[in-house]
């Protein structure tokens, strides 16, 4: 049953009102003026609250601006005597779902009431599913460097830094990407990957820029490259140290003057973009032998933050294995099965050289084949291919 408040200063407006809104099956609370409205939706959950403008100790409009800027997610709609333009103008500059006049019209009102529930159960499910995104993107660990890690990410997200995340392939280089975009200025924008390694050479730089249809042979129409698609959110570029050195030059040029142009084109678009780069490549050595360009190397690694390999922090894996057993129960929607003490010391003892990627694997073939408690038996036969 949704549920509603009814803030106004004049008791028999909010008796019709909530005769009208009872009589539809609405659970109904009252506030006599704004600081009460806004004491009682700070502390309770109202899906839609209709708020009068011209009240006593604080008027609608700023007690709208302080729900709003608290994140309640109720819908505010608001009624007033004084219809005019200016009012429903800054009504909906600080958040209002509507704006309607007094008297309320009895069928815009009831319509006006189920689009706001409606809204507002999806701003709740839409802030479930980021929780959810945000727990599977989780870096999981308490060791020294995976805590290093974390507090290097809390620190440059908010800011427009490039960043180049180092390691070892299936460390969680993906994780940090994902991180600093989540917890950063851009989070409401798209993050947008490129694996470098998986792309060939000659496709490379219209994947990344575009074209225009007629390029080069088999270009039968223009295509949007990821740093336009990325525009105002962030670019992944994933193994960039397999990427070519003429693609490398427009990367360079593209971060020198947030400007890009597309393949067989000669129009310049101009992009913001935030650039987050990973390898899993020594790149000083690949400069040394001729590979990638140390101005670009120079120009992505304004922050580095390096993955450590599991074999480096081996502490972390009765988390990480927690973790994944809770993960994969949930998608099998099975029972969470337990690993016993020996079966874990035994994980612990592994010399996991595909780290995280192979860890996770091993515990989703635990989980099929395994009974209702992993064994040291168990991690014996299935931990390894």
């Amino acid at each position: 049953m949704a549920k509603l408040i009814i803030i106004d200063d004049e008791k028999s407006i909010r008796a019709a009102l909530r005769d009208i809104l009872e009589y539809e099956g609405y659970e109904v609370d009252e506030a006599k003026d704004g600081e009460e409205g806004l004491d009682m939706v700070l502390k309770s959950r109202y899906d839609v609250a209709l708020c009068d403008i011209k009240m006593p100790k604080m008027d609608g409009l700023e007690m709208l601006q302080k729900a709003t800027e608290a994140e309640r997610g109720t819908q505010f709609v608001m009624i007033s005597a004084f219809g005019n333009v200016e009012n429903a103008v800054e009504a909906t500059k600080r958040g209002a779902f509507d704006f309607i006049t007094k008297p309320p019209d009895l069928n815009r009102l009831l319509v006006t009431v189920r689009n706001a529930i409606e809204k507002s159960k999806l701003v709740a499910e839409t802030k479930t599913l980021k929780k959810r995104i945000y727990k599977i993107n989780e870096i999981v660990g308490d060791s020294d460097p995976i805590r290093k890690v974390k507090e290097t990410i809390n620190r440059v997200a908010a800011t427009e830094a490039r960043v180049l995340v180092t390691g070892p392939n299936g460390s969680g280089k993906e994780m940090v990407a994902k991180g600093i975009h989540e917890k950063g200025n851009r989070a409401g924008m798209s993050l947008v990957e490129v694996n470098c390694a998986a792309i060939p050479g000659e496709l490379i730089e219209s994947e990344l820029f575009g074209h225009e249809r007629g390029a080069f042979t088999g270009a039968a129409s223009k295509r949007i490259g990821k740093f336009e698609q990325a525009d105002g959110g962030t670019l992944f570029l994933d193994e960039i140290g397999d990427m070519s050195l003429s693609a490398q030059a427009k990367v360079l040029r593209a971060l020198q003057e947030s400007k890009i142009t597309r393949v067989g084109g000669d129009k310049e678009i101009k992009v913001n973009v935030r650039v987050i780069a990973a390898t899993n490549k020594d790149l000083r050595k690949e400069i040394a032998d001729g590979n990638f360009r140390e101005d670009l190397f120079h120009r992505l690694s304004v922050i580095v933050i390096h993955v450590p390999a599991l074999a480096d922090r081996k502490e972390d894996i009765p988390l990480l294995a927690d973790k994944f057993l809770q993960d994969i129960s949930s998608e099998y929607n099975a029972p969470v099965k337990e690993i016993e003490p020996a079966a874990m010391a035994q994980l612990q003892s592994m010399p996991w050289t595909g780290n995280v990627r192979e860890l996770r694997n091993v515990i989703e073939r635990l989980v099929i084949m395994c009974g209702d408690s992993i064994t040291l038996d168990d991690v014996l036969m299935y931990a390894r291919n």
